[in-house]
């Protein structure tokens, strides 16, 4: 009994390559540039992990760079955006949970029942 044979083996070619290269470039997920090669997700990042690597880190420095750039010619949204994702500052809502609300509560309720218009005396 003969043994079936499988797939044939996957060559890379520079056109594929470039094709890779683009769609990594623009975000496309790898399972989906591997289906536009017709191979499987696995074959793909064998075949062809310097080009997914570099070609993600270039855009990336790319972007980066314009949004740097944006922020030190005066966007203050993309300043803001730089410092909360790279410079580490985030907005954070302190809630304190010792107020003491009957007393003021107490003094409005005072004041509208008496018509005065002064608070906090």
């Amino acid at each position: 009994m003969k043994r079936k044979q499988g797939k044939p083996s996957h060559e890379p070619t520079d056109p594929k390559r470039a094709t890779v290269k683009l769609h990594a470039t623009v975000g496309t997920p790898q399972e989906i540039i591997a289906d536009i090669l017709s191979i499987d997700a696995k074959t793909l990042r064998k075949h062809y992990r310097e080009e997914l690597d570099q070609s993600t880190a270039k855009a990336n420095a790319n972007i980066g760079g314009a949004l740097y750039n944006k922020a030190l010619n005066g966007d203050t949204a993309a300043a803001i955006f730089w410092m909360k994702t790279r410079g580490g500052w985030s907005e954070k809502t302190v809630v304190d949970n010792n107020l003491n609300l009957s007393d003021d509560l107490t003094q409005l309720l005072s004041v509208v029942a008496t018509g005065t218009k002064r608070i906090g005396t």
